[in-house]
């Protein structure tokens, strides 16, 4: 079994800055191996709901922070010109030496379009359109100038410098579960694909759906990380766990998801389980009124079980 690495959603939805950054701090110094944002700019699931613009914030956390990879989970392509991005992306990936990972979807959340006053086409014109951003930021990233002519999205002769310090360029990831279309953009152009919390329960059958794609442009899908987006609510022992998940329960009712839930000998199983089956990167949101304490259980009695030479 390849080894497992642990990522960690940062506070960003009803929280000020000061709790963000305290939380990416004790969140590197636990041993998290990446620290993640959002990219919306409505708070879900309305847009009265206060929340920290991603980049700006992933900016920051990247200024105050070491070793921790940095990444948005996801940056939805309408929202911002790629190449744009691209040239983003290449100088945090500079600030914080060679630490970006980029994030890239579609976008769902058609208010917050609507809203801030992007376009916001058919699902399959935004699926087009992530095809041609991944690869006009590619360009971007690695050739002297770029030139690119798409249907969505055109550059002549551009400039992206200085290019990113991680070569060949920082990893991409893509998130999403469409198996026809989105997949075979991840097979195409992605590092990491992440599986979203509400398809964990899906995640063999779009797993193999994923290794279809790969074979068909004949790409080794060892080269590609699979990834879990999931909630984790862990107790110190039966009783804890059990008045958490039920805690958790009535906060977020039916879309809670699977999620990785019980005590951290339970949590351990689950992991084990979802690992079995490819995925080597969870991207963790804990819960819990401060989610630093949760996750202080999670890194002392989960995450030593997939150290290296531990049998995880």
């Amino acid at each position: 079994m390849s080894s497992v690495h642990f990522g960690v959603t940062l506070p960003q939805i009803k929280r000020p800055w000061a709790d963000t950054r305290a939380a990416a701090l004790e969140y590197e110094q636990l041993g998290f191996e990446s620290l993640w944002l959002n990219d919306h700019l409505y708070g879900v699931p309305g847009p009265h709901v206060p929340i920290l613009e991603a980049w700006t914030t992933l900016s920051a956390v990247g200024a105050v922070t070491e070793r921790a990879q940095l990444g948005t989970l996801v940056t939805p392509i309408g929202f911002r010109n790629p190449a744009l991005l691209a040239k983003m992306a290449a100088t945090l990936d500079n600030i914080t030496n060679g630490r970006l990972i980029l994030g890239l979807g579609t976008g769902w959340f058609e208010m917050e379009f609507s809203g801030y006053g992007f376009a916001f086409p058919r699902l399959g014109a935004r699926l087009e359109q992530l095809d041609e951003a991944a690869t006009l930021i590619k360009h971007l990233w690695t050739d002297p100038q770029a030139t690119f002519q798409g249907a969505h999205f055109t550059v002549d002769s551009v400039f992206c410098e200085p290019k990113p310090v991680r070569k060949p360029h920082p990893p991409i990831l893509i998130g999403g579960g469409g198996e026809k279309v989105l997949l075979r953009i991840v097979a195409q152009h992605a590092d990491i694909w992440n599986n979203l919390a509400v398809n964990q329960g899906d995640l063999a059958h779009k797993i193999a759906k994923l290794r279809e794609h790969c074979a068909a442009i004949d790409r080794d899908p060892a080269t590609l990380t699979v990834s879990q987006q999931c909630m984790v609510v862990i107790g110190e022992n039966e009783a804890d766990a059990k008045a958490n998940v039920e805690k958790a329960g009535r906060v977020y009712g039916g879309h809670l998801g699977p999620g990785i839930a019980g005590t951290p000998e339970q949590c351990i199983d689950k992991i084990r389980e979802l690992a079995a089956l490819g995925c080597t990167l969870f991207i963790i949101e804990f819960f819990g009124r401060d989610p630093r304490e949760p996750a202080r259980l999670f890194a002392e009695r989960v995450m030593p079980a997939f150290r290296e030479g531990a049998g995880g």
